[in-house]
């Protein structure tokens, strides 16, 4: 493989945003990750709630995509996707995914992995009619993943539909819904200078959080 014009080696930058130790970790990794948000979202970092979510398919292949995360308590992490998507195939078989969230200017990564379920009717519902009605219509007429012949066809069943639809709610198909990824292990990485990073990783151990420093 030449490595003349795409090498990048030496495309690199110290991280010395800040450092992560055991004295200002919290006992509760949801409490760590929720000052960590609230702290990209004031660094202003662009999309702080994009996370990646990496999944499995039946034959082992993974697959990762940028999804957004939603909303999130001691119980998991939601997003909501059509169920009919790729993601959502891999989540029929193999019920356990990965998260990555990364804010670049604060030199920080969250990693989160633990079993998927799928949300309640009640908070498909309140979320899809909380979007914006074109976002509705949108998750409506398509098929994600699905093969389509052209941009067109997709615009003549948007325009369908709101027609169908006009000054009333557009209900909310049975593909679309929401998942929670209930954690049991979650990793906290600080950027820091010389590439010694700062590393922390809780396990959940009959119930109860357990956090240790790992080495970089």
């Amino acid at each position: 493989m030449s490595t003349q014009d795409n090498d990048y080696r030496q495309s690199r930058r110290e991280y010395i945003a800040a450092e992560l130790n055991e004295s200002a970790l919290a006992d509760d990794p949801i409490a760590q990750f929720s000052g960590w948000l609230n702290a990209a979202h004031t660094a202003q970092e662009v999309d702080a709630t994009a996370m990646t979510l990496a999944t499995v398919n039946a034959q082992g292949m993974p697959s990762a995509r940028i999804v957004l995360l939603k909303h999130f308590d001691p119980q998991g992490f939601a997003w909501y996707t059509d169920y009919r998507s790729q993601k959502g195939q891999d989540l029929l078989h193999n019920p356990q995914a990965a998260l990555l969230f990364f804010w670049p200017s604060l030199h920080r990564q969250v990693r989160i992995q633990g079993r998927v379920e799928r949300l309640e009717t009640p908070q498909n519902d309140a979320y899809f009619h909380a979007r914006p009605r074109g976002s509705q219509l949108s998750a409506a007429v398509s098929v994600q993943t699905a093969p389509v012949s052209d941009r067109g066809a997709l615009a003549q069943q948007v325009a369908a539909w709101e027609a169908k639809y006009v000054n009333q709610p557009i209900p909310r198909p049975e593909a679309w819904g929401g998942y929670c990824l209930c954690p049991d292990q979650f990793e906290f990485w600080q950027g820091r200078e010389n590439r010694l990073h700062d590393r922390f990783q809780y396990q959940k151990t009959q119930g109860q959080w357990q956090s240790q420093r790992l080495q970089p």
